[in-house]
């Protein structure tokens, strides 16, 4: 019986050490499993097979649009690529090609942005698989006397703007704003 009398200490230890550690909203991370979502600062490359004139990258502007020969402006914001290839296939296939048929891929994501108690805060590239821990690393790691456990993220869901604390070890996403606390 003494045994499991030092092993619910030692249970009750672990745990209170983690108590300081508050999870990010859940919204978070069905964020993080799955498609990407576009947004302004992602260089897309769409290619319209047999039309190598429309073919090219194409960067989504300011105000979420992607302007492609021939059909113009396209709703690019809050899209997966996918749906992105449905919506120029349809415009194109609406009195300017007989039988389109579009592919679109992300040919580079938008930044992340890292501040805070960095060396080089600023915009870095982002790459599938990062996680904060990348992402100050890419920033020139901590500086002394920096939190290295816990940052601040902001990341836009479902359209609206959250901020968490989450672990170093969390994945990040395009266009993700990280804030390295220093330690009081």
């Amino acid at each position: 019986m003494e045994k499991w009398g030092v092993l619910a200490v030692l249970s009750l230890t672990v745990l209170s050490g983690c108590s300081t550690y508050a999870p990010p909203a859940p919204a978070f991370h069905p964020q993080l499993t799955g498609e990407h979502y576009v947004d302004s600062g992602d260089m897309l490359r769409v290619t319209v097979y047999g039309e190598n004139d429309l073919s090219s990258q194409y960067a989504v502007d300011q105000a979420g649009y992607l302007s492609l020969p021939l059909i113009g402006e396209v709703p690019a914001r809050g899209r997966t690529t996918h749906q992105l290839r449905q919506a120029i296939t349809a415009r194109f296939a609406d009195g300017f090609l007989l039988h389109p048929d579009v592919a679109v891929e992300v040919a580079e994501y938008r930044p992340i942005f890292v501040m805070g108690a960095v060396q080089n805060a600023g915009s870095h590239a982002f790459m599938p698989g990062m996680t904060v821990q990348n992402s100050v690393a890419i920033a020139g790691g901590f500086q002394s006397g920096a939190d290295q456990r816990t940052v601040d993220l902001t990341r836009q869901v479902n359209g609206q703007v959250m901020t968490g604390r989450v672990l170093i070890t969390d994945p990040v996403i395009p266009g993700d704003t990280i804030v390295v606390r220093p330690l009081f």
